[in-house]
């Protein structure tokens, strides 16, 4: 038989009305009581009656999820933390890839499926804050990603100027000198680059090293290619760099195969430094030091952001069945204003910095 919601609020040590303000992701619930619940909800399998809230709340139970890449790994993996944390609040996901694309974008930002869905998590590339601020679909929407202004919308990110400052340091730290930078890019998906250029030059000034424009590889994109044929042009140099920060852990990995194929030694002869922490860093050979933002923690503050909009949707007595706006705003927002959290993240030393048995 399914667990029911009195046996996992019994084995959490909390009432009913708690255990279902965790699973239908109300945010007014502290953090140790919703961490008891959603252990015991994980031990019981317990499994909400998506039907019944539905016809009880005017809600689905489901929320949409749009992702630039899923082929990407640090997408994927970010895709697997949200299902999760949405899993533990009772939400199925639908996946939606926009492969970073204005028009797709547009959709995204001009309602998927409405009378379906009741929020939204959207990872845009493309599209600029002026444009996302005129959106006028009222299902609530929590932004992931880089923006550098406020915006109109809830909005989850990590501090990636502080995070790259803290990878060059750590290059400066080993003695490094002519440290590179892999990963600027002109474009309107640029804003992660740009932070992190921001981070790559303030970590320099703070170790007494100039800036060198020549050391700054642009790339089309972040994908492995990118990095393998950026790093070429950088060891193309005279005197080529002795460290590299790369922008996403695919650069850096293309970064090593081009390394390797010009017979150099990592760290020995040059150091890398990536940003993500995709799985794959963590085989590759040697393993790859990389700027680790934490995925489940971002996927955690999304869902309670969406928890808390949802709710005040349910008290306003609208939601996105019927349609009507809940209390105004571009990414249904009540009373509150938008949010701007940051995520933590934290520098992982592996043996592309720090050799083999050296960690």
């Amino acid at each position: 038989m399914p667990a029911r919601l009195q046996e996992v609020a019994i084995r959490a040590g909390v009432s009913i009305k708690t255990v279902s303000n965790v699973v239908n992701g109300y945010a007014h619930v502290s953090p140790a009581t919703r961490a008891r619940v959603e252990e015991a909800v994980a031990a019981l399998d317990y499994r909400p009656n998506l039907s019944a809230r539905s016809l009880r709340g005017g809600r689905s139970g489901i929320i949409a999820l749009a992702v630039p890449e899923l082929a990407v790994p640090y997408f994927a993996e970010l895709s697997q933390s949200v299902v999760r944390a949405a899993g533990l609040r009772g939400f199925t996901v639908l996946v939606d890839q926009t492969e970073g694309l204005p028009d797709r974008e547009r959709l995204v930002l001009e309602g998927i499926r409405p009378h379906l869905i009741d929020g939204v998590i959207f990872s845009p590339l493309a599209l600029g804050q002026d444009e996302l601020a005129r959106r006028q679909d009222r299902t609530p929407m929590v932004l992931l990603g880089e923006r550098v202004e406020a915006g109109s919308m809830d909005h989850v990110a990590i501090d990636n100027v502080a995070a790259a400052r803290e990878a060059v340091l750590h290059l400066a730290a080993l003695g490094r000198t002519r440290i590179a930078a892999l990963g600027a890019i002109r474009s309107a998906k640029g804003e992660n680059a740009r932070l992190r250029l921001a981070g790559y030059r303030e970590g320099l000034e703070a170790a007494g090293l100039p800036f060198r424009s020549e050391l700054v590889a642009e790339v089309r994109d972040f994908h492995r290619h990118d990095g393998a044929a950026g790093m070429a042009r950088l060891m193309a140099l005279e005197p080529p760099p002795d460290a590299v920060f790369a922008f996403s852990d695919l650069l850096a990995l293309g970064a090593l195969r081009a390394c390797y194929d010009r017979d150099l030694r990592v760290p020995e002869d040059i150091a890398v430094v990536g940003f993500d922490d995709i799985e794959d860093g963590r085989y590759s050979a040697p393993s790859l030091t990389t700027v680790s933002p934490d995925k489940e923690h971002i996927a955690r503050l999304a869902m309670d952001l969406l928890g808390t909009r949802l709710e005040e949707r349910t008290a306003k007595g609208s939601g996105a069945l019927e349609g009507t706006p809940a209390g105004g705003g571009s990414g249904g927002l009540g009373s509150a204003g938008p949010r701007d959290v940051l995520a933590p993240h934290r520098l992982i030393v592996r043996e592309s910095t720090a050799g083999r048995g050296k960690r």
